[in-house]
């Protein structure tokens, strides 16, 4: 900062003032554009760390104990059965790949839900995105119809499926308490 004062034209020296002021308020003019993608990228970043945990690990889960094992069983022995036990572990690893990845950035995303500064990898980020989005194009193309003509063969096993699922989501009442 200059601090000397141009004595022959005082006047100036206010001038010089101002252009330096001027260009701070014009900086602090762009912070109300900044601050709602911060905002933004903060909202998303608490969404997913509480979505990703309660909803896409609990899937998986449901998946691995209920529909995977119900579709094994029901399989015809031979060929199909050979076709849905490796579908069925194509499906586990590819769980246990995004689960690794979402460990990973899940550090990263706490500090961007904070508002804090971070060295988060973007680009694990879009291969996360771009890995579960491929699991998930499989498992609806492939893996869940296959399930649908071997469990729909007998309606009892569709039913026991439905019934297992339905009791995993109902919490237990005591009616005695």
């Amino acid at each position: 900062m200059n601090t000397t004062v141009d004595t022959d034209a005082p006047l100036n020296n206010f001038s010089n003032c101002h252009s330096g002021i001027v260009k701070r308020l014009k900086a602090l003019d762009e912070l109300p554009a900044l601050l709602e993608p911060a905002a933004r990228a903060r909202q998303i970043a608490e969404e997913s760390l509480e979505f990703f945990r309660e909803a896409i690990f609990e899937h998986h889960l449901e998946e691995e104990r209920e529909l995977f094992p119900a579709v094994i069983a029901s399989a015809q022995p031979g060929e199909e059965l050979v076709r849905v036990k490796a579908m069925a572990q194509r499906l586990t690893d590819e769980h246990r790949a995004v689960e690794t990845l979402w460990k990973q950035l899940e550090k990263g995303l706490k500090q961007v839900a904070k508002g804090h500064s971070t060295n988060l990898d973007v680009s694990e980020i879009h291969r996360l995105v771009s890995e579960y989005q491929a699991h998930a194009a499989y498992e609806e193309a492939e893996f869940l119809p296959l399930s649908e003509e071997i469990l729909g063969r007998n309606s009892n096993h569709m039913a026991a499926l439905g019934l297992s699922l339905h009791m995993r989501h109902v919490k237990p009442v005591n009616a005695y308490i």
